[in-house]
Formats: structure tokens, C-alpha cells, sequence
């Protein structure tokens, strides 16, 4: 669940502001230009991780043995990221970004910051690297000896995947200190171009998946684990390195320098081992969810499939599509601006920032809810057309349970940030505790009372759950952070408003789905060509019903927040 986690910079903002010196951080004025580029950078990520997504499933499936057992590999180096650099890099590194340029001395700075992290996720990639097999086992329960023994191989593939994600948030976060959105957005795309190139080379040479997946592991040999595996790595060290391309044609010079005196880690210290430990402490929930779900699937069989950690994985993957293309674009518009107003200690102006935020995400969120709810089974046949009848059956319900965390998940991102702003990771970490607390025990809960078939389904209501917990916990905190109060009515209001739209709206798509025919009309059986074709033209015959219905009460509701988000979009159509 991490999120895993993607606009030219402005040549008047570099030029004025000189080679290593970032330009003005975006205010809330700019947050239209900034987010609506750095979305379609991440539209064009994201499709192509679609077609690669579908191609992988193609070649492996989301059910059967090989299918669980790399999804687990391939997970390992996010979640690894997650744990030992991800949340410390974003916590730490992006306020220290933002002072190292602009002190005296903002080039060595800048070197060692870069230097002291890349050695470091280096060496924490080579130690994990020789300890795949007791990581693997750390995350799965109920696996054969061949099992094992294939995510293993897996792993020792996978898991350097680690240090090219480091460097990735290394270069992209100077990348976005500088004001140079785009790379940082775009750069997936080359991971994707590397993936579907070795996909089709897989799929060519040693043809499709079973619809049940590969269960046999006596048909699996060597030659397809390399191809498989450093495929998916190839892809993310070409997403790390493209990133020199934009920083060394700025003008940007990255020089080896070793050293922690003075850039500033010593007063980072605090929240870097917070931050360090809510990580750890939400990634031990992430991996009880694997092994509950690595479980489930290690229950099919191939006359039967149950829903496993591959059917978590894709509705996951189409969960996050919506919060990664829109969510995240405006978060990250938004939060070098707040940390430089946390800085200088401007309260007014991070309240304001933060509640323009919530607002526009909160306006396509909640509709984005309503439609995945509504829509899961078509979107699933359109998204993974690859998985199949029965693979569309077991993802679109975990879906379901997923996107009701949706709106909070959006919310909960951009007040950590606020909380990194402001380089507070003991709150961070205090209430990641009842969230993790509540994940566990809904996972538990599945566990002891619910069939096997369906730990999945409550794996994803468990996370949403956890999700809501988290952010009326920020909430709390973030009142008393900002002088008691966050402008909370208006942002409730937006809330309320777009809830009740996204009812009405959702209740239009349902009916025009159950009209056209409902699950009965997705051409399961008749190739994965037509199996999108049916989805597409289902999902957006309904999705455009529940648009239109939608805008139409938001404008009747006077919500002036719809204008702020479709604005930039509006803008560059006409133009």
C-alpha cells in the first residue's frame, strides 16, 4: 500500500533565479498551472503502467502460484522503501532541500544531502538483497517449498529495485525544490517503456497465462524467472536515472562529497527517527495484510481460484489510479509552498493552503468513490482485461472495500505533509498506532469469523477503515498545530455538498448499468480485446450519466470549488 508511490520547469523562473537556486515555491495561485501539468504527466505514467500492468497479467495472471509469488517479490522493494528510506526522505529531505538553497553554501549542502543518502540506501539495498529469503518468508504464510523457493529467486531480482527508487526520490525531490515539476511526473513513463518491451519479449517467447493462473511450478524454469524479474528492475533504475537528463541540462552539478557537518541533519534528527518509526509501525500492518492475503491465494486451486494477494494488487492498483493522477498533483503543488510557510512561521498562510487542498481534492474524491463503487466490475474488465471472467469476479469487490477509503486517503496525505512541514513526526507516528491497531484487528477479525474466500474483501474494508481513523486523528492535531482551528466549516460543507451529489449521481450509473445488462454484458470469453472494448464502452457510458449528473448539482450547490479544479482543464482545451 504504498503507495508505491509521479511539467517542464519554467525557463524565466530558472534563468532568473540562477543554476542551483530554486525559484519561488508555488503559492496556492499557481496551483491549477502546477497540478493539471504534473497530472498529465502522470495520466501518461499511469497509462502506460496500464498497458504493462495488463501485459504482466497476461504472461503470469493475478491467481496461481507464480502470480503470488512475484507480486510478493516485485512488492518488496516499495515496501522496503517505504520502511528504511521513503518516509524519512520526504520528511526530511524536502525542508532541508528547501534551506540547503537557500543558504550561503547551497552547493555543498545540496552534494552532501545527495551523497550521504545514495550511500546510504546503497548499503541497505546490498544487506536486504542477501537476506531475500528471510524476507520472503517474513511476508508470506502458508507456502509450499517450491513456493518459497520461487519468491526467493524472485527477490534476489526485485529487491535492488530499492536503490533506484531512493535515487528516484533523490533527484526528483531537488527536481521539485527547483520548481521543475515535469521530470519527476514524466520519468515513469521510461519504466514503462522497459516493462512493456520485456513483457511482450515474455509473452512472445513463452505465450499466456492460464485464465487460473500457474499453479504447476514444474513448467516454471529459470530463463522465464530472469526475463520476468530483471525486466521489472531494469524499468525502475531507467525511471531513477532519466532524472540526470533535466538536472544536468538546468545546469545542475551533483558532486560526490561525504560528510553530515552542516546540512542540517543533526536538527532533522528528531522527526527523521519519528517519521522512521510510524513507517516501520504502518508497514508491520501492511505485512500481516500481505501474508493474510498471500494466504487466501496459496488456498486456489486450479479448479477454484480464491481471491489472494494478486486480486489485493490490482484493486489496489486501479484504487490509486484516481488519488496518484489527481490527489497527489495537487498535494505536491501545494507542499514546498506550505514547508517555506511553515519555515517562516506564516500559520495563516498553511491554514489556507492546506484548506484549499482538502476542498479541491475532496470535489473528485468523493465522486471518485461513487464511481469506482458503482462501476468496479467494467472498470476491472477495461483496466486488467487479462485477468478474466473469474479474475474480474475476485478483483471488483476488493475494489469496493478499497474506494471506500478513498476521500480520506486523499486527505490524510496532504496533512502529513503539513505535519513534515512543520518537522513534527511524534504526532505522525502517535496516531499511526490506532489506525495500524485497527487494520490488524479487522484483518484478525476476517480471519476468525469470515470464509477464506472472502479475507480479501475485508483486508480492503479493513484499510479503508484505517484510513478514516487516521485522518479524524490528523484532524485533531493539526487544529491545535495551527492556533485551533482549520477552517473546518467550509471544508465539511464542501464535503456534505459533493456527498450528497455523488449519491444521486451514483444511483443514475447504477440504474444505466443494470439497464444496459450489468456483469452479463462485459464480453468475458471472447478475447482480451473485446473484454476492454465491453469495459470501456460500459464504463464510460455510465461514468459520463454520473459526470454530468454530478456537475450538474455541484452547480446547483454553488460549489465554487469545482471551478478552481476544472478551470486549468477548461483552459487548456480552448487553447
Amino acid at each position: 500500500m504504498t503507495a508505491p508511490t509521479d511539467p517542464a520547469s519554467d525557463p524565466s523562473s530558472e534563468a532568473a533565479s540562477g543554476p542551483g537556486v530554486p525559484a519561488m515555491p508555488p503559492s496556492s495561485r499557481g496551483l491549477g498551472r502546477n497540478s493539471i501539468v504534473m497530472a498529465a504527466g502522470t495520466a501518461a505514467s499511469r497509462l502506460g503502467g496500464l498497458v504493462r500492468n495488463m501485459m504482466l497479467v497476461a504472461a503470469i495472471g493475478s491467481v496461481g502460484s507464480v502470480a503470488i509469488a512475484f507480486d510478493v517479490a516485485n512488492k518488496l522493494p516499495n515496501v522496503l522503501f517505504a520502511i528504511l528510506a521513503g518516509g524519512m526522505l520526504n520528511a526530511v529531505l524536502v525542508p532541508q532541500i528547501v534551506k540547503a538553497f537557500r543558504a550561503h553554501n547551497s552547493q555543498e549542502r545540496i552534494d552532501k544531502l545527495l551523497t550521504v543518502s545514495a550511500v546510504g540506501i546503497l548499503a541497505i539495498t546490498a544487506v536486504l538483497t542477501g537476506m531475500s529469503a528471510w524476507v520472503v518468508m517474513l511476508y508470506t504464510d502458508g507456502w509450499t517449498a517450491e513456493q518459497l523457493a520461487l519468491g526467493t529467486v524472485f527477490a534476489y531480482w526485485c529487491i535492488p529495485q530499492l536503490f533506484f527508487y531512493g535515487l528516484y526520490t533523490l533527484l526528483g525531490q531537488v527536481l521539485n525544490a527547483r520548481e521543475q515539476f515535469g521530470p519527476f511526473m514524466w520519468a515513469p513513463v521510461a519504466n514503462n517503456v522497459v516493462s512493456v518491451v520485456g513483457f511482450g519479449v515474455f509473452l512472445l517467447v513463452f505465450g499466456t497465462s492460464p485464465e487460473l493462473g500457474i499453479n504447476d511450478l514444474s513448467q516454471w524454469d529459470t530463463p522465464r524467472t530472469i526475463l520476468l524479474a530483471a525486466t521489472a528492475t531494469l524499468g525502475i533504475a531507467a525511471q531513477a536515472l532519466v532524472l540526470l537528463v533535466p538536472l544536468l541540462r538546468s545546469g545542475f552539478r551533483w558532486r560526490f562529497r561525504l560528510g553530515l557537518r552542516g546540512i542540517g541533519l543533526r536538527s532533522a534528527g528528531s522527526v527523521a527517527m519519528w517519521t522512521f518509526a510510524a513507517v516501520v509501525l504502518e508497514q508491520v500492518g501492511v505485512a500481516y495484510l500481505t501474508r493474510v492475503s498471500a494466504e487466501a491465494g496459496a488456498a486456489s486451486t486450479p479448479f477454484q481460484a480464491v481471491a489472494g494477494n494478486g486480486s489485493y494488487t490490482q484493486a489496489l492498483l486501479i484504487y490509486l489510479l484516481p488519488h496518484s493522477l489527481v490527489t497527489v498533483s495537487i498535494a505536491t503543488a501545494l507542499f514546498t509552498g506550505i514547508s517555506k510557510a511553515a519555515q517562516e512561521g506564516d500559520t495563516d498562510r498553511v491554514r489556507d493552503d492546506l484548506s484549499l487542498g482538502l476542498r479541491t481534492i475532496g470535489v473528485f474524491t468523493v465522486f471518485a468513490t461513487a464511481a469506482l463503487t458503482v462501476l468496479a466490475a467494467p472498470a476491472t474488465a477495461f483496466i486488467v482485461p487479462t485477468a478474466g471472467e473469474e479474475g474480474t469476479a475476485l478483483i471488483a469487490p476488493v475494489l469496493v472495500a478499497l474506494s471506500f477509503g478513498l476521500v480520506p486517503l486523499g486527505a490524510m496525505a496532504l496533512m502529513k505533509w503539513v505535519y513534515y512541514a512543520y518537522e513534527d513526526g511524534r504526532s505522525v507516528f502517535w496516531i499511526t498506532v490506532p489506525s495500524t491497531l485497527a487494520l490488524v484487528a479487522g484483518l484478525v477479525a476476517a480471519k476468525t469469523w469470515l470464509p477464506i474466500e472472502l479475507w480479501v474483501v475485508a483486508a480492503g474494508g479493513a484499510y479503508a477503515l484505517s484510513n478514516w481513523i487516521t485522518v479524524l486523528l490528523r484532524t485533531g492535531g493539526l487544529r491545535q498545530k495551527l492556533g485551533g482551528r482549520l477552517d473546518g466549516g467550509r471544508v465539511l460543507l464542501l464535503h456534505a455538498k459533493t456527498l450528497l451529489a455523488a449519491v444521486l449521481a451514483g444511483l443514475a450509473g447504477w440504474g444505466v448499468y443494470q439497464l444496459v445488462g450489468g456483469f452479463d454484458v462485459l464480453s468475458f470469453g471472447k478475447g482480451w480485446v473485446l473484454t476492454m472494448l465491453s469495459g470501456l464502452w460500459v464504463t464510460a457510458l455510465c461514468g459520463l450519466v454520473m459526470l454530468a449528473v454530478y456537475v450538474v448539482l455541484l452547480r446547483l450547490l454553488r460549489v465554487e470549488e469545482l471551478n478552481r479544479l476544472l478551470a486549468p482543464v477548461l483552459a487548456r482545451l480552448k487553447r
